[in-house]
């Protein structure tokens, strides 16, 4: 049996680096992607140690047989908790930095103690340390796939058989989070004889250009907490409707929401920009309700019921000055002065190719790359009686493709990149066996995923009053009991699974 590499790297020196990186950049909350991912980090104590990072010798292309280009990607391994017999379970990188953390804390790491399981997490390609191309040229990024990712693991998997001489007939299970649960059951589906098993957690196995539905469950998100602060959203809406009307409200909005760039004449879509940013703030506090995330700050003290407190407190003045100040608390978690609304900023920022660039460092770029290719996944403003407005439409998120990755990149780009996806997997109709989905209702990404059991043997978990990814994070005395509950129902799972040819 092999034996864990040196713990070199603390949980301090991570938070450091973070931190200085999320006081830069241009959004906080992007495309229903908090800064460096959707699935943020777990809770683990301040000195805890984690594995080394090691390097795997990865193909470029794994549909072009000719062409045998090679990079490294990076890994990390936990075999503390293995005993030969045992299993073999694979975390899933998705669309952010791998952070070894996950090796040491988190409810899949509760599932490998338990079960004995040698532990794995593969960094997705084009993400955090893991570089393919020297740049991230439009021409390079044709190198980012889901599929390709999915070719990585299949490899991956094959090399860490031989290189742990895990024995014949091991069974492996995948593990995800948000894209990465999505692409842990298209893992089970697409190489059966390699992944025995899948927990998905928060998985959007649909891909949709109007992703419509997403404000709508971040409005019932805020009902539920206070219907007072739905009314109360909406008529700060209509009054900042009023304020860009005029040169007077402008100068008030600049004022009250902290603008870095003082209105002058408004173009579409810095408009566009400002009204999508508002509603992100909100849309972040949701999809991150209550959970036990480490980083991203911008949800772990906010709440919904502590942002609707503000909304529909009086005291603290209109609807729409009520609206900025909570604009003014998301601003202090990331310790920013300012807010940027300008879309040629932007799109500048995202424009950039150097993996130095900040937009890069934090996945942005990447991100976006694969929205405008294969998911869409846009968080529009199209439902009628929308409480944030109506001018971040479909077109809105379309034009950024073709003005950050070039003219190819347009909205027909967009549509066949989605029918592709839901094509290749099969979206909603996904067709594999031993594939656990676990959504909450808080989160507004559950509406493009399975949320009742359609096959028993790939049943369907929805939890009531939990958000984004909610059941992977570590267990605290605070979490409800039906999140207890859906916890102890995976690993039973697991454990059937286990027992199963």
């Amino acid at each position: 049996m092999h034996s864990n590499k040196e713990m070199g790297v603390t949980v301090l020196s991570i938070m450091i680096l973070m931190l200085l990186a999320e006081v830069e950049g241009w959004k906080m909350f992007h495309r229903g992607r908090g800064r460096g991912g959707m699935l943020g980090s777990p809770r683990a104590a301040p000195n805890t140690s984690v594995p080394s990072a090691e390097l795997f010798l990865q193909l470029l292309d794994h549909f072009n047989p000719t062409v045998p280009r090679t990079w490294e990607q990076r890994y990390f391994t936990n075999a503390s908790f293995y005993v030969p017999g045992g299993p073999v379970f694979l975390m899933i990188g998705g669309e952010g930095t791998a952070d070894p953390l996950w090796m040491v804390t988190g409810q899949w790491i509760e599932y490998a103690r338990h079960y004995n399981a040698l532990c794995f997490m593969l960094e997705h390609r084009y993400y955090g340390a893991s570089r393919p191309t020297r740049d991230l040229s439009a021409r390079n990024l044709a190198f980012l796939s889901s599929e390709q990712s999915l070719a990585d693991l299949a490899y991956f998997i094959d090399a860490m058989t031989v290189k742990y001489e895990v024995p014949e007939g091991t069974k492996w299970i995948a593990f995800g989070g948000s894209y990465s649960g999505a692409l842990a059951a298209w893992l089970r589906a697409k190489y059966p004889h390699l992944i025995h098993g899948a927990v998905s957690a928060s998985a959007p196995l649909l891909a949709k250009a109007d992703f419509r539905e997403y404000y709508r469950v971040v409005e019932d998100d805020l009902a539920i907490s206070n219907d007072s602060c739905v009314t109360a959203v909406r008529d700060a809406t209509q009054e900042l409707n009023m304020l860009l009307k005029d040169p007077l409200g402008h100068k008030t909005a600049n004022e009250i929401f902290k603008l870095c760039d003082p209105i002058d004449v408004l173009e579409k879509n810095d408009v566009s920009n400002l009204y999508e940013s508002l509603a992100g703030n909100f849309a972040g506090v949701a999809q991150y309700n209550g959970d036990n995330r480490q980083f991203e700050g911008v949800t772990s003290s906010l709440t919904l019921d502590s942002i609707c407190a503000i909304m529909v407190n009086e005291s603290l003045g209109t609807p729409v000055k009520r609206y900025s100040l909570v604009n003014e608390k998301i601003l202090d978690q990331y310790s920013k002065t300012c807010l940027d609304y300008k879309y040629d900023k932007m799109v500048t920022d995202l424009g950039q190719t150097d993996w130095r660039c900040e937009a890069a460092e934090n996945g942005g770029r990447q991100w976006v790359y694969q929205t405008c290719t294969e998911f869409g996944f846009y968080q529009t403003s199209s439902l009628t009686a929308q409480i944030f407005g109506d001018q971040f439409p479909l077109d809105f998120f379309m034009q950024q493709c073709s003005d950050i990755y070039g003219p190819r990149y347009d909205a027909k780009q967009v549509m066949r990149g989605v029918k592709r996806t839901n094509t290749l997997y099969g979206a909603l109709h996904l067709q594999a066996t031993r594939v656990v989905f676990i959504h909450g209702s808080v989160d507004p990404w559950h509406a493009l995923g399975i949320t009742r059991t359609v096959k028993q043997e790939s049943p369907a978990i929805y939890i009531r009053g939990t958000a984004h990814c909610a059941d992977m994070y570590p267990s605290s005395p605070s979490d409800p009991p039906q999140l207890v509950a859906a916890r102890r129902r995976i690993s039973d799972l697991i454990g059937q699974w286990l027992d199963e040819d």
